[in-house]
């Protein structure tokens, strides 16, 4: 990245389309990825991995 012109940094550009103008392939994307994964992300977190975090989280307390 190069300086403006007094040296300071330049603004970095954004990267890729605007929220309001989505790139086709990223709308896709975003679709089918959560076609296939929100069940998986909604489901409830397993009792056992939620005591483990917490036993975890208890030895670091302490």
């Amino acid at each position: 990245m190069t300086g403006g012109k007094d040296g300071t940094p330049e603004k970095p550009r954004q990267a890729g389309p605007s929220n309001e103008t989505e790139n086709p392939f990223d709308l896709w994307l975003k679709r089918g990825l959560h076609q296939l994964f929100d069940d998986v992300a909604n489901e409830p977190i397993p009792e056992e991995l939620l005591r483990l975090i917490e036993e975890d989280r208890d030895d670091r307390q302490s």
